[in-house]
């Protein structure tokens, strides 16, 4: 298993973050690993999932972690064995989640074992960080690296699905997953309904169509505020705006989710919401998309 490097170094002097010598706390770089093992290992994890699903959005800020969570979590309610990997190497928002902030990752010589949440497998650059509020100074290069440790040294064991929660965008992160990862099942795309958030979603969706990554569907999030008191939904970022999209793109809608203070309550409780007090319209937003994932023909094969 390869070393991790320290999560800070100076970027002055680093350059790519692969030139150990300038960096202090940074380990010597392994020996040239042995390309064909290392494949014939990152193939091997790989072929015991049997679906591979990205949640990815080209927009920050708009819960796409939220409904990365709840998926995984949803999927594992419905007797699936379901793992959740978190690739957003600068902020990883999952282990607060999941009320695992201060779990760290052990190995067993050969392998990283990934945290279990009630059974759902859960990995994280925040499970390797010496503190949390540590921050990530890599480049592409050092990603890449670190992603595909994720996928090969990781003991994921036999999955129906890993769920990959990315950072906004359409760089390093996404195209590395879809690169050792393939092939990649699906994508779920997350938006909330504002023209600057469904413009810049638009793109992850041509990102897919260029690799060939099956768009599932669009979730429109933060659709409407939910009052506590009286249960009236205000539309503050208006409504429609991730169907209309979705539409124009022609790619399937799978519902909404309210901007509801419960959904704020439990990620700040480590307990996703799905598994109380989640508004109707939500569970039947993650049914259909569960839905759309179980009966998609796995490109692997069955593990079990």
């Amino acid at each position: 298993m390869a070393n991790t490097p320290s999560s800070e170094c100076d970027p002055r002097s680093c350059g790519t973050c692969e030139s150990r010598g300038s960096c202090p706390g940074i380990p010597e770089p392994p020996p040239p690993p042995d390309t064909v093992s290392e494949d014939r290992k990152l193939q091997h994890r790989l072929g015991r999932i049997r679906r591979k699903i990205m949640v990815m959005s080209g927009k920050g800020g708009v819960g796409k972690s939220t409904v990365a969570a709840n998926l995984a979590v949803h999927l594992m309610l419905r007797s699936q064995r379901v793992g959740l990997l978190d690739v957003d190497i600068h902020g990883p928002s999952i282990p607060g989640m999941l009320h695992l902030d201060e779990a760290r990752v052990t190995g067993d010589g050969d392998s990283l074992l990934p945290l279990d949440y009630s059974g759902l497998k859960v990995m994280s650059i925040g499970f390797l960080l010496p503190n949390a509020d540590d921050a990530v100074i890599w480049r592409g290069p050092m990603k890449m690296t670190v992603i595909r440790q994720f996928l090969q040294d990781v003991a994921w064991g036999d999955l129906d699905a890993l769920v990959v929660d990315l950072p906004p965008g359409t760089g390093d992160e996404p195209l590395s997953v879809c690169q050792l990862a393939a092939p990649v099942d699906g994508a779920v795309i997350v938006t909330t309904p504002q023209r600057v958030s469904t413009a810049d979603v638009r793109r992850s969706i041509r990102f897919c169509r260029k690799l060939d990554i099956p768009v599932l569907g669009v979730v429109e999030n933060m659709s409407g505020f939910v009052c506590p008191k009286c249960g009236e939904t205000t539309h503050i970022f208006k409504t429609g705006g991730g169907e209309r999209m979705a539409a124009e793109m022609n790619v399937p809608f799978f519902g909404r989710v309210p901007l509801d203070p419960n959904i704020g309550l439990a990620c700040d409780s480590g307990v996703p919401f799905i598994c109380n007090q989640a508004a109707p319209e939500s569970v039947q937003t993650f049914d259909r998309i569960a839905e759309a994932i179980q009966s998609l023909n796995p490109q692997q094969g069955d593990p079990s």
